[in-house]
């Protein structure tokens, strides 16, 4: 029997399969699934015999969908990857079949075009209250056993109404052939805060409430609403942002060492810190939580419209567009250790880091004035630019300077680094682990319900206090009160953002 203890899961090979894609002309699969697909095919990874059966409900001989799909993979893929022989031997795994996802007669149908599949990645590019309906139907031709699906966020919009989706889909899929998707879990800087923590002493003998003063987490991005109104207007920034990408990215931060490397090991840990997340109450939303919405502002000299100006928009709403809240986490490792989460759209720059900041020595002996620069700071890099920098104090260099001090970065750049490796798209991970039947990164049920649960007290406490979005300008950091959030702690965002 193999140890548990190894990571055999990192080992298991690319089984033959075919990727049925669900929702196959919407914008997810063409912008990122085919190319992250096509990228695996270019890598070798994926066996001679594997097909991609793309489903969608436009009508169209497949050759013209085929073509469609084509387009747009040349599209979206860089020039300098593009590699003719392996677009042509890309495209030739491809088929195409129109079909009615709540319909169950497609469904035969679908079966006949698969043919004796050795296993099927059933991925659900759809909006999530159709998961339950593709799962039946998938189990009614017989095809339930042979399937792992692959759920798209977001689950519900609620706890109440994720516990909806999940229920559906777990009447005929187990948890253990379930893989939900948050692509932040597939970034190569996310995948290395697991070695970084537990293969590095020096940052793990560290990595408490002794050592470490607070925590930043913001995932800024630069556009808005992208025509999107219609789905972002019903969740809002909070919903869309907070309750699972900053949150997975929390629970990778704070989580205490799993026992092994398997999937059920460390998903656990991360559902012990949602289980500890303190809950905010109504009462302390004004000083722990600012909601904001974008007005009219400049992004790149390029003036742009403010939210209740997009396309679409209703001019009454109050969904926000913008989140900073101060949130702790109530166990031993982090006691007294604030993380401040912060998360926009139409930010100055796309950008999500996370900052550690460590506490200063106990003993001060260098210049007064020179004080406030006596920290170091681990930033962690997830784009633009993916990698890892430590902030650390030396010594002016030169006979005049004393013992002036100055804080320099000592700097992972994968870019630079690895010079001859293409860092792969989380997409592409994560198909690569669905086909391989590893978990690792991806959410469990539980994980899901414990976010819902802490982000649904926020939303009912808004409802109860009435609280508006407070505006501000396209192209800043969001509200002023986001400032006051952090500076009431004596502290201030990183980089003076």
């Amino acid at each position: 029997m193999l140890d548990r203890r190894t990571n055999i899961m990192a080992s298991r090979p690319v089984e033959p399969c075919t990727v049925g894609l669900f929702g196959a002309l919407g914008d997810l699969a063409l912008r990122k699934l085919f190319p992250a697909l096509y990228h695996l095919d270019r890598a070798g990874l994926l066996p001679a015999d594997t097909r991609i059966l793309a489903l969608a409900r436009e009508d169209g001989s497949p050759a013209e969908r085929l073509a469609q799909i084509g387009e747009h993979l040349r599209r979206h893929v860089p020039a300098a990857e593009l590699e003719e022989a392996v677009v042509q031997r890309f495209m030739a795994r491809l088929d195409y079949l129109t079909m009615e996802f709540l319909e169950a007669d497609g469904y035969p149908v679908l079966a006949d075009k698969l043919g004796p599949v050795s296993r099927l990645i059933a991925y659900f590019a759809t909006p999530a209250a159709v998961y339950g309906s593709i799962c039946a139907g998938l189990a009614s031709v017989g095809l339930a056993e042979r399937t792992r699906v692959v759920l798209e966020k977001p689950i519900g919009h609620d706890l109440e109404s994720s516990r909806a989706v999940n229920d559906a889909v777990a009447a005929w899929f187990p948890e253990d052939r379930t893989y939900r998707i948050d692509h932040y879990l597939g970034k190569e800087t996310v995948q290395n805060l697991i070695a970084l923590r537990f293969a590095n002493s020096l940052f793990e003998t560290q990595w408490n409430q002794h050592h470490i003063s607070h925590v930043e987490i913001t995932v800024a991005e630069q556009v808005g609403i992208e025509g999107r109104w219609g789905y972002f207007d019903q969740a809002g920034q909070l919903r869309d942002m907070i309750q699972n990408h900053l949150l997975q990215l929390l629970c990778l931060i704070a989580m205490d060492p799993p026992s092994d490397l398997s999937a059920d090991s460390i998903r656990d840990e991360k559902v012990k810190v949602l289980k500890a997340l303190a809950p905010i109450a109504p009462e302390q939303l004004g000083q722990q939580v600012v909601r904001g919405q974008y007005v009219a502002g400049n992004i790149l000299g390029k003036q742009v419209p403010g939210y209740l100006e997009e396309d679409n928009a209703n001019a009454e709403s109050d969904t926000e567009t913008f989140v900073a809240l101060r949130a702790e986490i109530r166990n031993w490792r982090w006691s007294g250790v604030p993380f401040y989460l912060r998360t926009g759209k139409r930010m100055p720059q796309k950008l999500s880091q996370i900052v550690i900041h460590f506490k200063e020595p106990p003993h001060y002996i260098f210049a007064p004035e020179q004080r406030p620069l006596i920290s170091n700071r681990l930033v962690i890099r997830l784009q633009p630019d993916e990698g890892i920098s430590l902030q650390v104090m030396t010594k002016e260099q030169g006979l005049d300077k004393g013992m002036q001090l100055r804080s320099d970065p000592l700097q992972l750049s994968f870019s630079n680094t690895y010079r001859s490796a293409r860092i792969p798209d989380a997409y592409e991970r994560l198909l690569l682990e669905v086909m391989k039947g590893n978990q690792n990164l991806f959410v469990r049920k539980d994980e899901i319900e414990y976010a819902w649960r802490w982000c649904d007290r926020l939303i009912a406490g808004w409802r109860e206090l009435g609280d508006a979005p407070k505006p501000y300008a396209a192209g800043s950091w969001g509200p002023m009160a986001s400032i006051a959030l952090i500076t009431r702690d004596g502290r201030s965002w990183y980089g003076d953002l």
